[in-house]
């Protein structure tokens, strides 16, 4: 005889089952909005103006590094911290990256020595609270600095002061180049370039002048007003003229600069106006678990306010969540507003429809969804024109997506606007156009109407209405819709 009563099949388990509390909104719009003005007003004088930056520059310029010293001059990389990335970094073989271990975390990332998604981080100057993001240098993670970059208020460009390695980096297929256009044409106005291992030229005057020399031309052409562009000479791995240029490996430097240090300039930054007012859009740049029920995602406020309690549509598709929590810089805070970068926790949705591109938007004003749009464009120095027909990547925020150039309508004026030829055959280097651009499908065996993106015209909501035209691993041109 088997005795079935110890398999428990007569016995049905209750389950339990946990119903989320929703949260309750705790302001009506009109009074959050006062509340959103007021913290914005005060900034700067009873606290800290907010500013996010994104970190730029070709591969192995010392951007992780620079970063990781500079978060440890500013108290934000205890001396713990310090001493176990330099034991790990000397067990791995790589002694040279133990800064960059303060940004670079994932296994992968330490072991290949360079940066390959976004590390967020914060530090603090004396006016100034800064949210770093650190992006890759490397051609192959361009989509991520991409993502970085449209989350970004300033970018500091970091450049290798070593004979041979600013010219890699600068020369056709180096990343300073293609990093200091794509910033740009991403809407960031303010740049500081960070002149680093200055110590491996022998703190020589002649070489950094002959780079600022180099770049200012180049930074004015892409866009750059020379008033919001700033050049400081730093040896990162040295941590001189980051925060300070008391050391004695200062010496040599201090003899001819007299200008600021890097701190100096951080903290000088203008953070751009916040849109509150306008419709609360959220573009999705990473979605996570949440720490019990739930989903998380993070991105960058392109308008508007949002709170606790509040309920949003998630484009594309027709599902509804509720924001249980939301976390700005580490911190729970009732409610966040334009240009802030925050964490939102989500309940009432599956986490499934919550994808990277995605865009949070009210349900009473929704974001428009486009699979075809015109988009004023400006190509950039490519060898192979662009012709109607021709096959791109577009990137909107941390979307990309297969694209076509389906119609050359017309190449304009770059200072007036104004048509100068109606349907031209090509597009070719410097040219700014009009053009129609049509969205694919991702494989031949799925669906075969395009899926549409969250776009809104430029002069509706600018952050909302920039692209980015890829073609073959590089950008070749940039644009509003």
């Amino acid at each position: 005889m088997i005795d079935l009563s110890a398999l428990n099949l007569t016995e049905v388990e209750e389950q339990v089952v946990f119903s989320e509390e929703i949260p309750k909104a705790s302001f009506a719009r009109e009074k959050l909005l006062e509340e959103a003005r007021k913290a914005i007003e005060a900034e700067g004088k009873d606290r800290k103006k907010e500013i996010s930056l994104v970190v730029i520059g070709h591969v192995d310029a010392g951007k992780s590094t620079l970063m990781g010293r500079m978060l440890y001059e500013l108290g934000r990389v205890d001396e713990k911290t310090r001493m176990a990335n330099e034991r790990g970094s000397n067990k791995a073989g790589k002694s040279s990256f133990s800064w960059a271990w303060s940004l670079d975390g994932t296994a992968e990332e330490r072991e290949r020595g360079i940066t390959m998604d976004i590390a967020l981080q914060s530090l603090s100057t004396l006016h100034r609270q800064i949210t770093i993001l650190d992006a890759p240098g490397h051609k192959d993670f361009i989509p991520n600095m991409i993502s970085g970059a449209s989350q970004a208020d300033c970018a500091l460009l970091v450049v290798d002061a070593a004979i041979g390695e600013f010219e890699a980096g600068f020369d056709r297929g180096g990343q300073t180049r293609e990093h200091i256009l794509l910033v740009r044409s991403l809407g960031v106005s303010q740049v500081i370039v960070a002149v680093n291992k200055l110590d491996q030229v022998q703190w020589s005057k002649s070489r950094y002048d002959e780079i600022c020399d180099f770049l200012r031309p180049f930074l004015v052409q892409s866009g750059f007003y020379p008033s919001k562009t700033k050049f400081a000479p730093v040896a990162a791995m040295q941590g001189v003229n980051l925060v300070t240029m008391d050391q004695e490996a200062a010496r040599e430097l201090r003899q001819w600069y007299k200008g600021s240090t890097l701190a100096d300039y951080l903290d000088q930054l203008e953070p751009p106006a916040r849109d509150i007012y306008a419709p609360l859009r959220i573009p999705i740049s990473n979605v996570f678990k949440g720490s019990s029920s739930g989903a998380a995602v993070s991105g960058r406020l392109c308008g508007g306010v949002v709170q606790v309690g509040e309920s949003l549509r998630v484009l594309p598709g027709d599902e509804i969540a509720t924001v249980k929590t939301i976390e700005v810089k580490e911190e729970s805070v009732p409610w966040a507003v334009a240009g802030m970068n925050a964490t939102l926790y989500l309940i009432s949705v599956d986490p499934v429809h919550l994808n990277i591109g995605s865009v949070l938007c009210p349900p009473t004003n929704l974001v428009p969804l486009a699979t075809t749009f015109t988009a004023r464009i400006i190509v950039f120095d490519i060898q192979i024109p662009i012709t109607s027909g021709a096959s791109i990547e577009l990137f909107h925020h941390s979307r990309d997506v297969p694209a076509t150039v389906s119609n050359l309508i017309a190449t304009l004026d770059r200072a007036s606007g104004s048509i100068i030829k109606k349907k031209p055959r090509v597009l070719t280097k410097g040219t700014s156009a009009e053009v129609q651009v049509t969205l694919r499908t991702h494989s031949l065996s799925g669906p075969s109407v395009a899926r549409p993106i969250p776009l809104e015209s430029f002069s509706v909501n600018k952050d909302m209405g920039r692209i980015l035209l890829r073609r073959g691993g590089e950008t070749i041109g940039a644009g509003e819709a």
